[in-house]
């Protein structure tokens, strides 16, 4: 593919050199001082040129990852796919990669692709150039040289953020089949930039989206919790149900949503109106700053299918009891997490905290007088209590009482809290009453009491 470069100088360019991540720009002098070319790029480039805090610094460049190594104690190389450096510094990680190049021509253990065309291997290095038409999008495709602050542009990155295009770079069609999950990442940089996706990148998604299915498991799981935890959660998921999406990644929710959608016009869709509902709120706590656990949101995407189960479990018994109720619900928690593993790989430590959020919803919404303070103590009281607000904010009005008694609950001492919990009476029981003392009892205390008072 020809490229038209262009550099454009500093003063053209609003990137300030102190917006930088420090540790970025000692990774990128140590490089140029040793005699290398690197260069910032890629999406901290791209913010910055937005007037955004880009979240991470990547850096390009001609030394090959053994020689980046050798420059940096703190390095360590990682990947098989595609051979990369991260330098580390505390938590900051500045990730370097070697300039990419065709795979024309090149040894099938340097580069290889399957028989849909899928990248498997992927390090044939190259030049600068070359390693601009190897990225997916133009605006992603921004070299930032901290040597004289100009910005190299080879495939007219800086008209497509001006005009907010998302504009794949190459053959739209050859791009997805060498990786599908572009599609996931334009859908993911559209609602993040809120940009448009140009017309034939949008269209092939529709045609192409099956490709999906062939991506590993755990790179579609980390790829989903990008979508929805980047603080444009919401829009992500508005824009995977538009290009069809949802149903790969999540059908049993999907399935659900179209079910309840089609059955009643009137409200919105009890899957589809709590799934929004925290998203919305998982966008504004990332943006006050605050962190999320990815187990919360996936126990709300599966919640509904879930309790689909759960009611096919009851309807098979005859005569359904409380602790029906309960089997139910572990069985139907352990059935739809296995179905979901089918579609992305869900690691167990979330799947487990899941399952944990869904199973304290009946201790929460049936509190007793010996269980409510074990259930308060519980480690994962805080996120089932904040999925049980979520269930009421959602469209479950009749959760208020039970949601402002665990909110009172926890601003008191430990006395009051147990004296809330012996007002508790249990469903269908009557408030205990002292007991009656038989006959020897009360002669007992009759003549204690005659003997006292004489």
């Amino acid at each position: 593919m020809k490229t038209n470069k262009k550099i454009i100088p500093q003063k053209k360019h609003q990137i300030a050199r102190n917006a930088i991540s420090h540790n970025a720009l000692k990774v990128l002098s140590r490089l140029n001082e040793a005699g290398y070319d690197a260069y910032l790029v890629g999406g901290g480039v791209r913010d910055l040129l937005l007037g955004e805090k880009p979240k991470d610094f990547d850096v390009a460049t001609s030394a090959k990852p053994e020689e980046v190594k050798r420059l940096f104690r703190n390095c360590r190389l990682i990947g098989r796919r595609f051979r990369l450096a991260h330098i580390l510094y505390g938590r900051d990680v500045i990730e370097v990669a070697t300039f990419r190049g065709p795979h024309e021509g090149k040894h099938s253990h340097h580069a290889g692709k399957n028989d849909e065309g899928r990248i498997v291997r992927d390090n044939v290095f190259g030049s600068i150039e070359e390693d601009a038409v190897r990225r997916d999008f133009t605006v992603n495709a921004l070299y930032y040289d901290i040597r004289d602050e100009s910005v190299i542009d080879f495939t007219g990155g800086m008209e497509d953020i001006k005009h907010k295009i998302l504009r794949m770079i190459g053959d739209v069609d050859t791009r997805y089949r060498e990786d599908p999950v572009r599609m996931l990442r334009a859908v993911r940089f559209a609602a993040k930039l809120n940009f448009q996706i140009e017309k034939q990148a949008h269209s092939l998604i529709f045609e192409m989206g099956d490709l999906l299915e062939n991506i590993p498991l755990a790179r579609l799981f980390d790829e989903a919790i990008k979508l929805f935890q980047g603080g444009y959660g919401l829009r992500c998921f508005q824009l995977i149900r538009e290009y069809q999406l949802l149903e790969l990644l999540f059908p049993m929710t999907e399935k659900l949503i179209a079910e309840q959608t089609h059955s009643s016009s009137a409200e919105k869709a009890p899957v589809l109106a709590i799934i929004e509902q925290a998203l919305r709120n998982t966008d504004e706590r990332i943006a006050i700053g605050k962190s999320v656990n990815p187990a919360f949101f996936l126990a709300v995407l599966l919640w509904q299918p879930m309790l689909e189960h759960k009611k096919y479990f009851i309807s098979q018994l005859s005569t359904p009891t409380s602790t029906h109720e309960m089997e139910a619900l572990f069985y139907a928690s352990r059935e739809v997490i296995a179905r979901q593993q089918a579609y992305l790989s869900i690691p167990k430590r979330l799947s487990l905290i899941i399952k944990e959020i869904w199973h304290m919803q009946p201790q929460l919404q049936h509190p007793t007088r010996k269980r409510a303070l074990r259930t308060l103590a519980n480690k994962r009281f805080r996120a089932a209590y904040d999925f049980l607000l979520l269930r009421h904010s959602a469209g479950e009005p009749e959760l208020a009482p039970l949601c402002e008694w665990w909110t009172e609950i926890q601003t008191k001492s430990f006395a009051e809290q147990q004296e809330m919990c012996e007002q508790l009476t249990v469903p269908g029981q009557k408030k205990r009453k002292k007991r009656k003392r038989n006959n020897k009892q009360q002669k007992s205390t009759a003549a204690e009491t005659t003997s006292e008072v004489s």
